[in-house]
């Protein structure tokens, strides 16, 4: 499995595996600054991977604690169960997870994750699902290598919970009442707070700016200044309030979307003159993560700046025409990546979670390409650049509109424009 392959990396043969030593300095930093938060709650109830991660367990986490928080109801925070995560940043300092760090660097990933549920009434003990989604995430995290920061978003595309309501989706905010970032014998760690959504406030993140709608959840009803998750709100933020719903269409109009990528789990690339094809592969270990959910976050990538964890690859091939086919997630965020980034000049990339490949569209204005308007599509390895001139961009927003809408689509479905030899196709998950 993924977890033992690499933690065999970490200790060579011939590599003695270093004993846990008798102190673990970053773990105790974060419990020092639990107990200034929670004094009366020295030893909380904690969820333990049971093997831990760097002896070939599956849970990245070693642990989730769960604090009871009365919250404040005057200022429309309501009593809630607060969970933190130990396992992102280095708690042992030895080698034997993170790579060694210290003072000024990050420990580890250099952050760790919390979360805010409300506490029902007469509840007694926390619900222990919290720690399943914190973990799942955490694999994420491992395995990828990316990081998640407020302002990202995480399509979940089901209950939270696993139960039949509405908060399916999740944003990634600041946690308010940790500080912005403490320092460890081991590095510097930051604290990044889940917030369960619905559909439709992911999607105006997605459109609009993750930190802006963020801002907007901390002055609602349904979430309040703390983001404390209530997995039984029946209603978006926007269906509340209208004012939220004309804040964000003025936000979307005026400044378009900063979402500048995804990850894709689904594309495929075909030049039209022959049966090449730029798919990524499946590899054998990714069967080991089945249980992950889909992940779409946002890319801080530079504009039009080659990802460095794509292979450094020089070979530079000019295509006389394209065929895109994306799964359904994927294809449904391409009015977002005309409408809301290139008719702004700007650029948006699909990247692969199960391989290096990546497609970039851009705007003309763009700069630091590789494309030109008389060489539109140009492949540098595994990444893709395709340039869309201004009344291209103009009818695709007019016929990705149908995108919108992706349950009445009949699939698959293809657009094609032929006086610029392109054709996208979208296709089910």
């Amino acid at each position: 499995m993924r977890e033992r392959e690499e933690f065999c990396r970490s200790f060579p043969p011939g590599h003695p595996i270093q004993a846990p030593t008798a102190r673990a300095l970053g773990l105790d930093a974060l419990h020092n600054l639990c107990k200034e938060i929670y004094p009366d709650q020295s030893n909380p109830l904690t969820v333990t991977a049971v093997v831990k991660y760097w002896l070939g367990g599956p849970d990245p986490l070693d642990y989730i604690s769960m604090y009871e928080n009365s919250g404040c109801p005057e200022l429309g925070i309501p009593p809630h169960w607060h969970y933190i995560s130990l396992g992102l940043s280095d708690l042992h300092g030895d080698g034997r997870i993170h790579p060694k760090s210290g003072p000024g660097r990050p420990s580890g990933f250099g952050f760790e994750l919390t979360f805010r549920l409300v506490r029902e009434r007469n509840e007694m003990t926390p619900p222990t699902w919290p720690a399943n989604v914190m973990q799942q995430l955490a694999k994420y995290v491992f395995n990828s290598g990316n990081m998640l920061l407020p302002g990202d978003h995480v399509s979940w595309h089901a209950p939270l919970d696993n139960g039949n309501g509405r908060i399916t989706q999740i944003l990634m905010g600041k946690d308010p009442q940790l500080p912005t970032s403490i320092s460890t014998p081991h590095g510097d760690v930051s604290f990044v707070q889940i917030v369960g959504v619905t559909s439709e406030e992911l999607q105006a993140a997605q459109h609009w700016n993750g930190l802006g709608l963020v801002n907007l959840l901390k002055s609602s009803r349904g979430c309040g200044p703390w983001l404390v998750t209530d997995m039984r709100r029946m209603y978006s933020v926007m269906e509340d309030d209208p004012s939220i719903a004309e804040k964000i269409q003025t936000g979307i109009e005026k400044e378009g979307s900063n979402l500048s990528g995804v990850s894709a789990k689904w594309v495929q690339v075909n030049n039209d003159k022959s049966t090449e094809k730029y798919r990524e592969t499946r590899n054998e270990s990714d069967e080991e993560d089945e249980d992950i959910k889909p992940i779409i976050k946002s890319e801080r990538l530079s504009p039009c700046e080659q990802d460095t964890n794509l292979p450094n690859e020089s070979f530079i091939k000019v295509l006389p025409g394209l065929h895109l086919t994306f799964n359904l997630e994927a294809g449904s965020l391409l009015p977002l990546a005309i409408k809301g980034r290139v008719m702004h000049g700007r650029h948006f990339t699909f990247k692969s979670i199960l391989s290096h490949t990546a497609i970039t569209i851009v705007a003309p204005s763009v700069t630091g390409t590789l494309v030109s308007r008389e060489k539109p599509y140009v492949v540098q390895g595994p990444w893709l650049q395709v340039l869309l001139p201004e009344d291209l961009s103009e009818k695709m927003a007019q016929e990705f509109q149908v995108l919108n809408s992706p349950n009445q689509i009949q699939l698959p479905k293809t657009f094609s424009w032929p006086e610029h030899k392109l054709v996208i196709t979208v296709v089910n998950d």
